[in-house]
């Protein structure tokens, strides 16, 4: 039986932080499921769901066991269908883990068949998250310390503004 994680968030874009916690969650699980999903928290997107899965899918090329997908229903469902065991997320601060804990007892409530497994992130990527990038591109700052290569000329075309 392969033991498969699902690795939910919105990627808008992706970052070195994410692909860090993509390539530790696949040292752990036999697959891993990177699912782009609706937040409905998060209105503004600078990428549609198709331009984040295939951002994603260009800088995972190496690892063989993770794929990814898009989702605009209930995480619980999704991890239900495709027989997954655990959902993987992310902590950067001690101010994560009160929402990542309150939304992981809420998902063994309605699918008691998936455990929450928290990954803290590296030092070096605490601050980083897709908001940062966007906001220090808009500024037409240097992103390319937070994003990969493979998918920084996409990010810095989408969201650097033109002088």
């Amino acid at each position: 039986m392969n033991r498969i994680a699902v690795y939910p968030g919105s990627f808008d874009p992706v970052t070195l932080g994410h692909l860090d916690i993509i390539t530790r969650a696949s040292q752990l699980f036999d697959e891993v499921i990177v699912l782009v999903s609706k937040n409905i928290m998060k209105t503004n997107s600078c990428f549609t769901y198709i331009e984040r899965k295939q951002m994603i899918e260009r800088v995972i090329g190496n690892l063989s066991n993770v794929k990814v997908d898009i989702s605009d229903g209930l995480l619980v469902d999704y991890v239900k269908n495709v027989n997954a065991i655990a959902i993987v997320k992310c902590l950067r601060a001690v101010s994560d883990f009160e929402y990542e804990f309150q939304m992981a007892l809420a998902n063994k409530k309605l699918y008691d068949g998936a455990e929450t497994v928290f990954l803290t992130t590296t030092a070096e990527n605490m601050y980083l998250s897709s908001s940062v990038v966007r906001q220090i591109a808009s500024f037409n700052g240097d992103i390319s310390h937070f994003v990969p290569n493979d998918i920084l000329p996409d990010i810095e075309k989408r969201l650097m503004t033109k002088e």
